[in-house]
């Protein structure tokens, strides 16, 4: 199966793409595609400190992934109003 991922802020910048298109097993997890990215990529944020998605909505790392999803890796975001 194909899915879509959609990378942002430092994890964009990491990966060097704002989207890349995967092929996984079937009943892969979301938090098993992360860990993927984070073997290929050295330094990403821990699983527990990005904000994972699936076809727009949060989903826990337990979320399996089915054919044609759009996944989101969302890092944690710093700053604010001074």
């Amino acid at each position: 199966m194909e899915v879509r991922v959609k990378l942002f802020a430092g994890i964009r910048e990491a990966v060097g793409a704002s989207e890349v298109r995967r092929s996984c097993r079937e009943g892969t997890t979301v938090g098993e595609l992360w860990q993927q990215f984070q073997r290929e990529v050295p330094g990403l944020p821990p699983q527990g400190r990005i904000a994972l998605a699936v076809n727009r909505e949060y989903v826990t790392p337990d979320t399996e992934l089915h054919d044609g999803d759009e996944v989101a890796f969302i890092p944690p975001v710093s700053g604010g109003s001074g």
